[in-house]
């Protein structure tokens, strides 16, 4: 989950040029603690909240906004699909449940990853080979009312030491029962010596409003097969 081997800064090459100077820094990096670990990204998540966005609105509300305007009318109806606006059209506040998370690689079974409800599975959560493409895979509900610009961020740190952060846009979603399933651009693990070993990362899911659906703070290792 965001590993990829063509621009990591985990390779072979980089850490091995490095890997001198890293000893003499050892305190450092080896002794940080998670909240530390975790401080850059918070200061951005910090940051993009600072940007203002128009208030919510109902999706009553949304319907009698342009309702002049055919184009956008016929667009608002194509997006909400078959919702019953009357029954769910007065509540504000979207409402997005992920059902499910998996992680797919060719020729292999599925990897189910369970949501733990506090969103820090205990131990490692899964364990990938080296030099494998993989992606991710996950289902999600949305109901009561528009989620507008949805977005997946995913941070890796390894020794306390940020490898890789990744952010995908994964658009707007309309309330309807059934579920939406989406799955991520491939990606490759890096191999190697240096690769291998134990990583901690946070998985996120935001909206435009940067109001947060799922965080999930994790383990996972990469060794040379898989478990």
């Amino acid at each position: 989950m965001g590993l990829d081997h063509d621009d990591k800064e985990i390779g072979e090459t980089s850490e091995a040029g490095n890997k001198e100077q890293e000893e003499h820094h050892e305190p450092l990096s080896r002794h940080a603690s998670e909240s530390s670990v975790y401080g850059t990204e918070e200061e951005e998540d910090e940051y993009g909240s600072k940007i203002q966005l128009g208030p919510l609105c109902t999706l009553k509300e949304h319907l009698e906004k342009d309702k002049d305007d055919e184009s956008l009318r016929k667009w608002k109806e194509q997006l909400l699909g078959s919702v019953d606006v009357n029954n769910i059209g007065e509540i504000l506040e979207p409402e997005v449940n992920f059902t499910s998370l998996s992680i797919i690689s060719p020729g292999r079974d599925d990897i189910v990853l369970p949501i733990p409800e506090d969103g820090k599975p205990k131990g490692l959560w899964f364990t990938l080979k080296e030099g494998s493409p993989y992606r991710l895979k996950f289902s999600l509900v949305v109901t009561n009312n528009i989620v507008s610009g949805l977005k997946y961020t995913n941070t890796v740190w390894k020794t306390a030491v940020k490898v890789d952060s990744t952010k995908e846009m994964l658009g707007t979603f309309s309330p309807q029962p059934e579920p939406y399933t989406h799955e991520m651009p491939e990606e490759v693990t890096p191999s190697g010596m240096f690769a291998r070993g134990q990583y901690t990362a946070r998985t996120k899911f935001l909206d435009d409003d940067n109001k947060c659906y799922l965080e999930i703070n994790y383990t996972f290792d990469i060794r040379k097969d898989w478990a």
